[in-house]
């Protein structure tokens, strides 16, 4: 069904069929999503949608806030702009949650399909003792990353995409959440290894599926504006993976902040509330600074 789904959205994209010309890219993330969990499931026989549908509305909801505090970051960096969407905000903001709405599930769906297929089932490396001194070089390491790029864009924006890697990491160890850092220190490397493939990999399908969109994104770097495949630069394709372990690390930070200080329905609620009009306000925002609009 995925791929008959898949199927419709290019040959409307083919013939500039609507909704399909303009928001082919969320349609074909959508249909690769459960595709991909078609195939996890088989494989293995559990998969997101299949036995834990429930996680979806969750890890999309947290996909969509993940990838605003990108989109903020980029107002000072001024590195991808928006253009050829609808003029209607409704359409428009919708076509934005939806579009961001995939970024993690894909991400995740892509780890969890190469791990059904066995890579790096073998990997294993030597355990060395944790310790308690990391989180503060973590932090400023983290903070540092961040900061820079904000004030000096021109020549550091690629640490935005490294920044939250070390930023949140001490967060989810020191609120007994996932750490993918104390996992890496005792030998489990296949975690780490499985979402720098699938960031690469999703980079790929990002790119090309943005490229043929009528609603789309285009780059605007300082630096590296040659040899691209599709919109982006070919040095741009480094940043994937990167991005994706930084992407685990602030769902484990975000599922972490709940299972600790969001444990009353009252707290669960105002999170809730708080990102909406996060999303409201960053939307609006987009609008103003990152959409190119017709003149």
């Amino acid at each position: 069904m995925a791929g008959v789904f898949f199927l419709t959205a290019v040959w409307g994209l083919h013939y500039g069929r609507e909704p399909f010309a303009t928001w082919f890219y969320s349609f074909a993330w959508w249909s690769y999503i459960v595709l991909a969990d078609t195939v996890i499931f088989q494989r293995q026989g559990e998969s997101l949608l299949m036995t834990r549908p429930w996680q979806l509305p969750r890890l999309a909801m947290a996909s969509v806030t993940c990838w605003l505090v990108f989109e903020f970051a980029n107002f000072f960096l001024g590195n991808w702009h928006y253009q050829g969407l609808p003029l209607d905000r409704l359409p428009r903001w919708l076509g934005y949650w939806l579009g961001f709405a995939t970024v993690l599930p894909g991400l995740f769906q892509t780890r969890d399909l190469l791990r059904a297929f066995g890579l790096f089932a073998a990997v294993q490396g030597t355990r060395r003792p944790v310790g308690n001194t990391w989180p503060v070089p973590f932090l400023l390491t983290g903070w540092l990353f961040w900061l820079m790029p904000l004030f000096w864009p021109r020549y550091f924006f690629p640490l935005v995409w490294l920044a939250f890697i070390f930023l949140l990491e001490p967060f989810c160890y020191l609120w007994g959440g996932r750490s993918l850092w104390i996992d890496w220190r005792q030998g489990q490397r296949r975690e780490v290894y499985l979402l720098l493939v699938a960031g690469l990999v999703c980079g790929v399908f990002w790119e090309c599926w943005n490229y043929w969109a009528k609603a789309k994104w285009i780059y605007t770097l300082p630096f590296f504006q040659f040899g691209k495949v599709f919109e982006m630069p070919v040095l741009g394709y480094l940043g994937f993976p990167p991005f994706a372990v930084a992407c685990a690390v602030m769902y484990n930070f975000l599922e972490a902040l709940q299972a600790r200080w969001l444990t009353t329905p009252q707290g669960r609620w105002r999170w809730l509330a708080g990102q909406v009009l996060f999303w409201l306000l960053m939307f609006t925002a987009l609008d103003r600074w990152t959409v190119w609009w017709p003149s």
